[in-house]
């Protein structure tokens, strides 16, 4: 942190994949207490560092992608198939049918989500540390025999965060996982903002585009996608946002990482 705001910047939120989409917590496995411990100490360290946000996602098993594809001017990037696709988070691949031996059911799902979000929101209060939950990638009903109930829906998240009944516990929207789910969100990506605005629980954007919805879509650049990302521009200064906003999955570009990522900081 003092790095960055050395150059004039501020650091509002910071990563570890160690304590996100954690199998053990989402699907109680063995060493659940330890790692939401893990996840306690983590906010611990970020409050001691002086940063305030971070981002959770309650996937069990990853985030499930296929080959690669092209999308405008053959610029590599991700796709996902319902027939050929696997999970994949932190060097771990998952895949199907059971990615655990066995078939998990919702009521698992919530009741797991339960036990560590109740240990979890005090902490964060405590510490003055705001969590955005991101929405499950991609939000089909069940992959590899684990429901994606909570974090797939709106619906879900409605309940999830009744659940919590915390201040500190709000919403990282990502727009491209929202338009993979299609109609099975409930609501769209527009509407999806404005009523977790209205709630006062949007506070993270993440600013990408894809070709369709689930059962196959490739992510896009934001100007090439199913989505007209001006509209989400400007219902987010409608509602007058004021959290962090990304770019997210960049697809490739002649030059390097940057500049693809340049194109949509750009944009």
């Amino acid at each position: 942190r003092e790095r960055v705001e050395a150059a004039g910047l501020r650091v509002w939120n910071i990563g570890n994949s160690n304590v996100h989409n954690m199998p053990e917590v989402t699907l109680n496995l063995p060493g659940r207490d330890l790692k939401i411990e893990e996840y306690k100490q983590y906010l611990r360290n970020l409050a001691g560092a002086g940063i305030f946000y971070t981002t959770y996602a309650h996937m069990g098993n990853g985030i499930w992608s296929s080959e690669r594809e092209t999308t405008r001017g053959g610029a590599p990037a991700r796709a996902f198939r319902l027939d050929t696709a696997k999970g994949y988070w932190a060097s771990k691949v998952f895949e199907g049918p059971l990615t655990h031996g066995r078939a998990y059911t919702n009521e698992e799902i919530w009741e797991n989500y339960t036990y560590f979000i109740r240990q979890v929101a005090p902490v964060a209060e405590d510490l003055g540390i705001r969590i955005g939950i991101h929405p499950d990638d991609p939000p089909v009903p069940e992959l590899g025999g684990v429901p994606r109930c909570i974090f797939g829906c709106f619906d879900g998240y409605v309940r999830a965060l009744e659940i919590a009944a915390s201040p500190n516990i709000g919403v990282c929207l990502c727009c491209g996982t929202w338009l993979e789910g299609g109609s099975g969100m409930g609501k769209d990506v527009i509407e999806a903002i404005r009523a977790f605005a209205k709630m006062g629980k949007l506070w993270k954007i993440h600013f990408r585009n894809v070709s369709a919805p689930v059962p196959h879509f490739v992510e896009t650049f934001v100007d090439g996608g199913m989505m007209d990302m001006w509209k989400v521009m400007k219902t987010l200064r409608e509602v007058d946002f004021r959290g962090a906003l990304i770019a997210d999955h960049v697809p490739e570009m002649a030059g390097g990482r940057s500049a693809g990522w340049a194109y949509s900081i750009g944009y």
